[in-house]
């Protein structure tokens, strides 16, 4: 498995209501952080509130959007 890259297509692998995310909701990985352990800070627009949603993210709560050709 090849690591995820800034500017990739994501998609979520779990719910995270608390910030309005479903489950299969895609966004565009921002940044990588890697301390103390890598995350991923990964923007999802949000079509009903008309605003974005930036999250925070572990490698196990997200995997490439196979939909995009860029990945």
């Amino acid at each position: 498995m090849t690591d995820i890259k800034a500017d990739e297509h994501v998609r979520l692998t779990n719910d995270l209501p608390e910030l309005g995310l479903h489950r299969g909701d895609t966004g565009v990985v921002c940044s990588t952080w890697f301390d103390p352990r890598t995350a991923f800070e990964v923007e999802f627009p949000n079509r009903a509130c008309g605003h974005s949603v930036r999250a925070l993210l572990m490698r196990n709560q997200i995997q490439r959007d196979a939909a995009d050709p860029a990945n």
